[in-house]
């Protein structure tokens, strides 16, 4: 009989315990991790990173308005074993909620702060966290250029004259005019793509349409031997190459330039609708203080008859979707629809939040 009591004390001195740690919602970051996950590959989406002090209680507050979504929080980050314990540098995935990813530039982006105001009354403002946007597909995003990329050769051929090239392939590139033999060397990753003249870019470039990553292994007098290391898009001949410049795929999310009003241009892959994660062009670049990272609104407005004067009303905007810029030029800009809520079109319009 003692032993039973006994055992029924030691049954509820656990629950008890598991019961205090579920109200706790976990320990904050640990400085060292014990038993560190396994690094997952990340889908296309919003990121933070776990700083010493955090709690997935805490981070459902600073990022969904309450701290009593954290459950939710824990189910779209099924990397973690266990919600009670995260540590610094683990990436956590965040979900939509009226649109907490939007935050502060970094620091090196923004102008000069005006001093600290001397009132001990008003305390300062606690730092914003830094969220991440993550595209693995990053190299595969193209862009509208004016005037188009000079390129470095051209694929006249691949071995066995192969239809389909693919990854693994050998293709023959010709030196361009401009360049020649000496802008070539074994180990060299080259770009491939070709030029499309859209009608809806009339006016802001050539759209470059990016098909994949070959390099280098023969440089011959006359040509180049490479091996396609990616092939994003089909590659034929007649397609063509210019240097490869590896992009992050993690883009800080950062603040909107003030004032923007533009449209799309239309979708990289020429589709009459977008919706989510499809990439498209914008008639706003470098000109107009657009960078990588910032998010725009995408929005349409309705005209409805007034009346008696016969003129048109022009009704409130209605926000349905947004974009976040991954890469610029000089006048447009490649972006990816983070969200959207109907059917968006070539030639849809955006602004600031």
């Amino acid at each position: 009989m003692k032993i039973k009591k006994c055992c029924w004390k030691f049954t509820a001195t656990l629950l008890l315990s598991a019961c205090m740690t579920l109200v706790l919602v976990g320990p904050a970051a640990a400085a060292e991790p014990v038993n560190q996950n396994p690094e997952v590959a990340y889908e296309a989406g919003f990121y933070y990173t776990v700083k010493k002090g955090d709690t997935l209680w805490d981070l459902s507050q600073r990022f969904s308005d309450t701290p009593w979504q954290w459950p939710d929080l824990w189910r779209e980050n099924q990397q973690l074993p266990n919600p009670h314990w995260i540590y610094p540098g683990e990436r956590i995935r965040l979900f939509r909620k009226s649109d907490k990813h939007r935050y502060q530039v970094p620091v090196e982006n923004q102008a000069p702060s005006a001093p600290p105001r001397a009132e001990a009354s008003e305390p300062a403002e606690p730092p914003k966290p830094q969220v991440d946007f993550h595209y693995a597909n990053i190299d595969r995003v193209g862009f509208i250029r004016d005037p188009a990329v000079d390129p470095m050769g051209e694929i006249f051929k691949s071995l066995d004259d192969k239809k389909l090239i693919s990854k693994g392939d050998q293709v023959y590139i010709r030196y361009s005019d401009s360049g020649g033999k000496e802008q070539f060397a074994p180990g060299l990753r080259l770009t491939a793509y070709r030029t499309l003249e859209p009608n809806e870019a009339k006016g802001y470039g050539s759209q470059h349409y990016l098909l994949g990553i070959v390099e280098v292994i023969t440089v011959k007098d006359d040509y180049a031997i490479a091996e396609v290391m990616s092939s994003a898009r089909k590659i034929q001949a007649g397609d063509l190459v210019m240097h490869f410049e590896p992009r992050n795929p993690d883009i800080t999310v950062m603040d909107s330039t003030p004032g923007i009003d533009g449209r799309i241009l239309l979708g990289e892959e020429h589709t009459k609708m977008l919706g989510d994660l499809f990439i498209a062009f914008i008639d706003k670049g470098t000109d107009d203080q657009i960078l990588p990272g910032q998010i725009y609104d995408i929005y349409f407005q309705e005209h409805a008859p007034s009346g008696s004067s016969g003129s048109d009303i022009l009704l409130d905007p209605v926000s349905i979707g947004s974009l976040l810029v991954l890469h610029t030029e000089k006048n447009t800009s490649t972006a990816v629809i983070t969200s959207s809520n109907r059917n968006i079109t070539p030639g849809q319009p955006f602004r600031t939040p």
